[in-house]
């Protein structure tokens, strides 16, 4: 379960809780890890002929966007950042 707070995200998973102090985090850290399977299984996948070898050109393909995304989503909250501290300084 995901509990917003104020200034953290709180993601309980049966025992045990994980905090983030920054709940975008939450979303970077959930991207990094899709990559990760992607390539993986793209890269096993490759070793085998025809059709399974097109789904693992595929994985490689999500996997590419998912890296794209990721400097993406920085980029933007840099910029959310900047407009408010602009915002602030008015």
């Amino acid at each position: 379960m995901v509990r917003k707070r104020k200034n953290h995200t709180i993601l309980t998973l049966r025992k045990h809780r994980l905090y983030f102090e920054k709940p975008d985090e939450l979303f970077y850290l959930f991207t990094q890890f899709l990559m990760g399977i992607c390539f993986l299984a793209g890269s096993i996948l490759f070793y085998f002929e025809a059709p399974i070898k097109h789904a693992g050109t595929s994985l490689f393909v999500l996997g590419s966007i998912l890296i794209l995304l990721h400097p993406s989503l920085h980029i933007f909250r840099k910029i959310h950042l900047s407009k408010k501290d602009h915002d602030e300084q008015k």
